[in-house]
């Protein structure tokens, strides 16, 4: 299961309102960085075979395969802390991420 807090999904909602042809969000996982993964984030204009599709807060978020392992339970927020806003991913299965916060590894 992949959610969004009540933050995320009002952002996204706004993001998404004016997309044709787009079903929601993709998330996924790629190697980068030094500690191995980063996140992906795109708009989901198709499901493809093996993807999970989830609904959270009125948001369709996709996942492929190759990534549910590392993302599943997953929350997502939007954080607004004075000037910045940026995400937040509160990935369970995360053990440890680089200095910088750009990747992480989950064994």
């Amino acid at each position: 299961m992949i959610t969004l807090t009540d933050s995320a999904s009002i952002h996204f909602k706004k993001l998404l309102q004016d997309k044709v042809g787009v079903l929601g969000l993709r998330l996924g996982v790629k190697t980068a960085g030094c500690s191995g993964l980063s996140y992906t984030l795109d708009f989901a204009t198709d499901i493809q075979e093996g993807d999970q599709q989830f609904e959270s807060k009125g948001i369709t978020v996709v996942v492929d395969a190759s990534s549910f392992t590392v993302l599943e339970g997953t929350e997502i927020d939007w954080v607004q802390q004075g000037l910045n806003q940026y995400l937040k991913f509160n990935n369970p299965n995360v053990k440890g991420e680089c200095g910088c916060g750009e990747s992480f590894s989950t064994g």
